[in-house]
């Protein structure tokens, strides 16, 4: 015959996972919270519904104002494109401007590139403080238009002859999605600024960043001549 043990006692108590009074038990406690904390809970409720409301309504309207400010925008950037820089910062009466498209769609993609068309047009117009201000407003996952608007702060910031901004914004120029077309003319700008300020070896460093990595691109010849010229000044 074969012998059946009895298993062992354990101290640990064991909870049976459907025992009746246990889960009763458990009920009445999130009853008594839920009586508690009703007001709490209340507060919760109403604070997420509110939120998701707020964004429905916010990407609804941004819907809305992508589509209108997209449609008013044409007009500006004929202007911009004729260089009739006035018009397509304020309009032409019936139309907007880049300023206007700003304020009346806030929210809308088009009122970011407003940013972009507006800063241009100020930098442009030699309004070197405006053209900062709005080209700063501008931001953007394009692999190149946000590097262009560094670098046209850093060019406002050199005409104003604030060389440490303009060398900061010519460095994220640089160092934003680096590419064979553009990346070596911010380059050649920053060490053209290095210069001016008398910093020979950072502008040497540029050069030949220029020189080692972008060997096929037009400021390839113009900046061995250079390095070598300020190598001969050191």
């Amino acid at each position: 015959m074969v012998k059946i043990r009895k298993p062992k006692k354990d101290n640990k108590e064991i909870i049976p996972l459907e025992n009746p009074e246990i889960i009763g038990e458990s009920i009445s406690k999130t009853e008594d919270f839920l009586n508690k904390n009703k007001n709490l809970i209340y507060i919760v409720s109403g604070t997420l519904l509110a939120v998701f409301v707020f964004f429905s309504a916010y990407n609804f309207i941004k819907d809305n104002q992508n589509t209108d400010a997209q449609e008013e925008m044409f007009q500006a950037v004929y202007y911009f494109e004729q260089d009739s820089l006035v018009k397509a910062l304020n309009g032409d009466g019936n139309n907007y401007g880049f300023l206007e498209i700003i304020d009346e769609y806030s929210l809308s993609d088009a009122a970011n590139l407003s940013h972009y068309y507006a800063g241009v047009s100020y930098l442009k117009l030699g309004n070197y403080d405006n053209a900062i201000s709005y080209l700063l407003q501008f931001s953007s996952s394009d692999l190149l238009l946000q590097a262009r608007a560094y670098s046209l702060v850093g060019d406002a910031y050199v005409e104003l002859e604030e060389y440490s901004d303009a060398i900061k914004y010519f460095k994220l120029a640089k160092s934003n999605n680096p590419n064979e077309y553009f990346t070596p003319k911010y380059i050649l700008k920053l060490a053209l600024v290095y210069e001016k300020t008398d910093d020979f070896n950072s502008a040497i460093k540029s050069y030949k960043e220029i020189i080692n990595e972008y060997k096929d691109s037009p400021e390839f010849q113009i900046s061995l001549k250079n390095k070598s010229r300020l190598e001969g000044l050191i």
